[in-house]
């Protein structure tokens, strides 16, 4: 298992580019399945997640060749389905939350699929529900087995239906979108999520032929298609990392350019920094972060504590919650953060503790930062990384605290963040991977 060795207290200087969407990326290359023709994407992250699931593709039988260094051109025009059945795919599988994403388009052109229990992150309970019961909806057959802990779905052919789903999943949104598309007849998803994520996938799929109304809204309406086409997709970048780029620039006194961040698309990721009082100068599509000795929290009008907390599209994502609350820990002021969704993803916050910050963790949803205003450093520990988003969280506090930190289980972190050593190391950031 590796670990990160950071030396922290150095101010960082210099442009840095965030890489392809995360998210975007499990749900796009899973679409490929929906045709046998070629299909070009570009701008694919080089990270765990991602390079598994491609890995999964390869598996079934799809052609894969790698045009760059993150573009990739894949046919499945002889897709293996009974791979789906061996203990390689559940192994794999299992290991990857994005692997649930294939059930939709495997469905919807084969008429099959298996779903293994979520793997990915410990951050709490993470339900299928909203996945199992729409694809109930449109025509699928499905049946738990317990000996080999998948669910096995059947749909010789799906049929339109009107979906109402009980949360706005972003990964039962699109698993649902890409069963319908191909589905007979209209199929209508209320409380769908609209993140930039799912407006991106259904430009996709219109490019390959499918009829899709209501992108960007909370109501999609699909004309289910015989066949789709192939087609060519960019993927935009990441504003996880956009969003942890700036709360790294502010914690550690730094002068960053993030460049081609894809502003259009961050909906109120600035403001929400903006509130801790963080400054930034956005010119076209690049953000500059100026070195800040102090940011100052900002309070509601009535004068009380502010509070952050996440919420469906276009709300605050939840993956830059730990990243806010590690920022605010510097800052002067108070903050309540409020994570409503995942109710294990706050429990890292007592290594943030034992480095010097002050924080109340009032109960695992909520927890209150009161901002020590750089009257000491953070100090320097041993930790280890609890999911993607904590372990970036950490590592930012360690390159802002004194002394050396040690971060272990990074896997965690490279299954999120491509080569984010060696990219930080280049604006003067002192990590070495053990």
């Amino acid at each position: 298992m590796s670990s990160f060795e950071v030396r922290g207290g150095k101010k960082l200087k210099g442009e840095i580019t965030p890489q392809g969407a995360k998210n975007e990326a499990l749900q796009v290359i899973s679409a490929i399945l929906l045709t046998s023709e070629k299909i070009i994407i570009k701008n694919i992250p080089d990270i765990l997640d991602v390079n598994l699931q491609i890995e999964l593709l390869y598996e079934l039988g799809v052609k894969i060749e790698r045009l760059s260094n993150n573009s990739c051109s894949f046919k499945a025009d002889d897709v293996d389905v009974d791979y789906l059945q061996s203990d390689t795919f559940y192994k794999k599988s299992g290991r990857l939350r994005g692997s649930v994403m294939l059930a939709g388009p495997l469905l919807a052109r084969f008429g099959k699929a298996f779903i293994p229990k979520p793997g990915g992150d410990k951050i709490g309970r993470r339900r299928l529900d909203t996945h199992i019961h729409g694809f109930e909806k449109l025509g699928a057959k499905i049946k738990y087995n317990s000996e080999d802990a998948f669910f096995h779905l059947l749909a010789p052919e799906l049929k339109g239906a009107r979906l109402l789903l009980d949360e706005p999943s972003v990964t039962g949104t699109a698993n649902l979108l890409m069963a319908a598309v191909m589905a007979k007849g209209i199929t209508t998803i209320y409380n769908a999520a609209c993140e930039p994520y799912i407006q991106q996938l259904c430009k996709m799929l219109q490019q390959m032929g499918a009829r899709i109304d209501g992108i960007a809204s909370n109501m999609l309406t699909i004309e289910g298609v015989d066949k789709l086409k192939g087609t060519e997709h960019t993927m935009l970048p990441d504003m996880i990392e956009v969003g942890s780029f700036i709360g790294l620039a502010a914690m550690t006194q730094s002068s960053i350019v993030i460049k081609n961040a894809g502003v259009e698309h961050l909906g109120v990721i600035p403001q929400k920094f903006q509130q801790l009082g963080i400054k930034m100068h956005i010119k076209g599509d690049d953000i500059h972060i100026p070195e800040q000795d102090i940011y100052e929290i900002e309070t509601f009008l009535d004068g009380s504590v502010l509070t952050i907390y996440d919420h469906p599209w276009p709300g605050f994502t939840p993956d830059l919650m730990s990243i806010v609350l590690v920022t605010a820990t510097q800052a002067k002021g108070s903050l309540l953060i409020h994570q409503k969704m995942f109710e294990s993803r706050l429990f890292f916050v007592d290594k943030i503790i034992e480095m010097g910050a002050r924080i109340v963790l009032c109960d695992p949803h909520r927890a209150v930062v009161v901002g020590i205003e750089r009257k000491y450093p953070l100090r320097g520990i041993a930790m280890s990384s609890p999911d993607i988003r904590a372990g970036v969280a950490l590592l930012i506090a360690a390159l802002s605290a004194e002394g050396k930190s040690t971060i272990q289980n990074i896997e965690q972190i490279d299954r999120g963040y491509q080569h984010i050593d060696e990219r930080l190391n280049k604006l003067g950031a002192d990590i070495k991977r053990i």
